[in-house]
């Protein structure tokens, strides 16, 4: 992550942010205690240096926020701090393109602060889609959304827009005007939910005829959320805040649910889910497929000789290089020292190939512990499927990994 540039003459507001900052690794900053060290630091580093700017509004050499006029002419993302709550001078900041502005009350502030400065780092990855027949109103949301560094498209009507979450399935969020030629917003937001789940794809719906029903309209036909024009700054990024912040949070969740937690592979839940599927497709386009299950040879000697640490070493470095040698099938850990590979167009032959190419580059492999190496090997059994369920191929390749173990190890074993 970039480093940011805090802007601020009060020692403690500094060490507390320092102190907060301290406990992320990923955050670093800069100080400036004065408008005047603020201009020499930015002359000696460029502005884009800096992921945001962190400045005072009342600085004794910049007492009327000069200084914030000079991180926005810089272009620089620029979040607002103050000691005291004025109503009219927060108005006139909120009509600058600032991030945010934020009393200095607390140590909860200091915090909102540098989530802040988390999210603007993440949204450097979000897409927004933009859907308006209005020029102005859409280069004036699409500001708005530049300001928190969202990476931005923009359609002119429904028809563009759904053009473009057809072809661009990395877009996270549209908002979308309700009056459009072509495709009014109703439309395109059920035109998407055809394809796209809420969970995968956030819509915010806008309009000038801000009555409930419209509103209720818009989200009972797929819409997560909706706004009325005209809107504030803040409750429009409130509004996208919460909607991409709770997309975020169920897929960690699902993550979590589909993934192991040492090694980041693909889980026993997601091979049962995934191979079941393709399985099925392979049964019906008569597809030769095979099934392999692979076993870390004497991994608990391993525990034993150097330690569970160790043991997760060895773990973590097969699972890169299963994803390396079987990216394009499904494959999982399903427990243990346990992976399991579905080779969905191949036959035994060449599934037995390439277990034994993958079974030579574990031999070859070299593990480095903290004071000492370590070479492993596995075994393998597989099974040809003869439109058997996932189950019983399973099953077959656990007896010829069977085979393999009794054979003396480090070797595969498959069916004729």
């Amino acid at each position: 992550m970039k480093k940011f540039l805090v802007v601020e003459d009060s020692p403690i507001v500094i060490k507390i942010i320092k102190h907060i900052a301290k406990l992320d690794a990923a955050l670093s900053f800069d100080t400036a205690t004065s408008f005047k060290e603020a201009k020499i630091l930015l002359k000696k580093n460029r502005p884009d240096a800096y992921l945001a700017a962190i400045v005072d509004l009342n600085l004794p050499d910049a007492p009327n926020g000069e200084v914030v006029d000079f991180t926005l002419k810089l272009k620089m993302p620029t979040i607002v701090l103050t000691g005291s709550y004025d109503e009219h001078k927060r108005d006139q900041m909120l009509e600058k393109p600032i991030v945010d502005y934020i009393v200095k009350e607390s140590r909860f502030s200091y915090e909102q602060v540098l989530k802040l400065i988390h999210r603007l780092h993440k949204n450097q990855h979000i897409k927004v889609l933009v859907a308006d027949d209005s020029s102005t109103s859409r280069k004036y949301i699409t500001n708005l959304l530049k300001t928190h560094l969202y990476q931005v498209i923009e359609a002119e009507d429904g028809t563009d827009a759904l053009a473009a979450i057809q072809n661009d399935p990395s877009i996270k969020l549209l908002i979308t005007d309700y009056n459009m030629p072509n495709m009014n917003g109703f439309d395109l937001v059920k035109n998407i939910r055809r394809e796209v789940d809420k969970n995968s794809l956030v819509i915010i719906g806008l309009s000038t005829q801000g009555s409930g029903g419209l509103s209720a309209k818009f989200i009972k036909n797929g819409a997560n959320d909706f706004l009325s024009k005209p809107f504030s700054h803040e409750e429009f990024h409130c509004r996208i805040l919460h909607n991409i912040e709770a997309m975020e949070h169920l897929e960690t969740i699902q993550f979590a649910a589909y993934h192991d937690y040492l090694t980041g592979l693909f889980n026993r839940r997601y091979f049962y889910e995934k191979g079941e599927e393709a399985l099925t497709i392979a049964h019906r386009k008569n597809t030769p497929t095979s099934l392999a299950i692979i076993d870390v040879d004497h991994f608990k000697k391993i525990n034993d000789n150097y330690g569970h640490d160790a043991g997760d070493i060895a773990l973590i470095e097969i699972a890169k290089l299963i994803k390396q040698a079987f990216g394009r099938f499904v494959y999982a850990r399903m427990g243990g020292e346990e992976f399991c590979v579905l080779l969905s167009g191949l036959d035994i032959n060449k599934a037995c190939t390439l277990l034994e190419n993958f079974r030579e580059l574990i031999e070859d492999n070299i593990i480095m512990l903290d004071n000492t190496s370590v070479s492993i090997t596995i075994s393998a059994g597989i099974a040809q499927d003869h439109n058997n369920n996932l189950d019983d191929l399973m099953n077959e390749a656990d007896r010829q990994l069977y085979e393999a173990k009794e054979s003396g190890r480090n070797q595969i074993s498959a069916t004729e």
